[in-house]
């Protein structure tokens, strides 16, 4: 049995590569303590704060978002922006970081508006664009309804135990419906999620999963959404900054490093011969944000109709999950999969945990 420390350097040597080290960067986290520390016009704010912070002000995140729930304050959306610094980060290699951060600023928000908009001009007054945020639970959704589903997964035994459903007192599972800005649903969501955002626990919000509606995590959901792959689809960020390079099979799917294709990775709206209502929502939230935040939709391309969803053999079919290794001669160690487990490589000590879970030993 390998020690602690042998099981480390392993890890190491298996995700000490460019493609590990490009990915890692994008989905980096700030600490709690600078998080919690940023605040609007705050001159020690990060540098991706800043940058957001220029392009959307707090009178227009107000223009933008009048009509929201008041858990969603503009210095909740600069924390969520903090927490994870590749959003609208610099970049060495020449690409335009400015024109970036809009490109993703703008889709962020179209998917914002069809996640959680009013969707009526005659309630609100004001286009459905700016609508957003209207919601923090899924409409009609509640811990103690019957209605809302989300939750087969808990009765699967394969799903269940990978991401296990928290219970309530009576022996009923949590709900795992929208929350948020993006509407996290599902435990598959919730537990990456809290693994993420409490230090590898995937069990925290897994048990408690209104957090997200109650917290700023209501913000930084979204954002956690904006820059994980999961594959085989990838981040919209690297869909957005170009990080993600399609291939011949992405290509004849009609996927690309444009808007249409976010739209494949959140809710896969655009496979259609006929643009579906939702899609055609998303879409015309995007082109305003963009407008607005001085970004030319004619620089990619906005067909949506025909797509297809992402498969197997796309370019972001990533091994970035660890699993038991089955070969003969490698007991007590794990690989690299491309499938989702609850170990995530990119977060640095799931390879022990995946160790010592799956050969039911403890490393020291």
């Amino acid at each position: 049995m390998p020690t602690l420390s042998q099981a480390l350097t392993r890890e190491a040597e298996l995700t000490n590569n460019d493609f590990f080290r490009k990915v890692k960067a994008s989905v980096r986290t700030a600490s709690n303590a600078i998080v919690d520390a940023v605040a609007p016009g705050k001159s020690d704010n990060p540098l991706n704060v800043k940058r957001v912070e220029a392009l959307v002000s707090e009178q227009k995140f107000q223009y933008y978002f009048s009509v929201r729930h008041p858990s969603y304050t503009y210095q909740r959306f600069l924390q969520a922006i903090a927490k994870f610094p590749g959003i609208c980060d610099d970049y060495s290699d020449g690409r335009n970081a400015d024109q970036i951060c809009r490109r993703s600023l703008a889709t962020m928000f179209a998917h914002f508006a069809q996640e959680t908009g009013g969707h009526s001009v005659t309630q609100y007054g004001i286009d459905e664009w700016r609508q957003a945020l209207v919601h923090v639970r899924e409409m009609g959704c509640n811990e103690t309804g019957t209605g809302c589903g989300y939750n087969t997964e808990c009765t699967d035994p394969v799903f269940n135990g990978v991401w296990t459903c928290g219970k309530n007192a009576d022996g009923s599972f949590k709900k795992y419906f929208g929350r948020g800005a993006k509407q996290l649903s599902y435990n598959y969501n919730y537990g990456p999620f809290s693994q993420v955002m409490f230090s590898g626990d995937q069990t925290k919000l897994l048990n408690e999963p209104d957090l997200i509606a109650e917290s700023w995590l209501n913000m930084a959901s979204a954002t956690f959404f904006f820059v994980y792959p999961q594959p085989p689809k990838p981040s919209m960020l690297h869909v957005i900054d170009g990080t993600w390079v399609p291939n011949a099979q992405d290509k004849a799917r009609g996927l690309g490093n444009d808007f249409p294709t976010t739209i494949q990775i959140i809710n896969a709206e655009c496979q259609d011969a006929t643009l579906k209502p939702a899609a055609k929502n998303r879409i015309d939230y995007y082109t305003e944000f963009a407008r607005d935040l001085g970004w030319d939709i004619k620089q990619e391309s906005m067909k949506c109709t025909g797509m297809q969803r992402f498969e197997k053999g796309s370019s972001a079919a990533y091994p970035i999950f660890w699993e038991k290794t089955w070969n003969a001669g490698q007991d007590n160690q794990c690989q690299l999969v491309d499938y989702q487990t609850p170990y995530n490589a990119l977060i640095e000590g799931n390879y022990v945990k995946c160790v010592e879970k799956n050969w039911n030993v403890k490393l020291k």
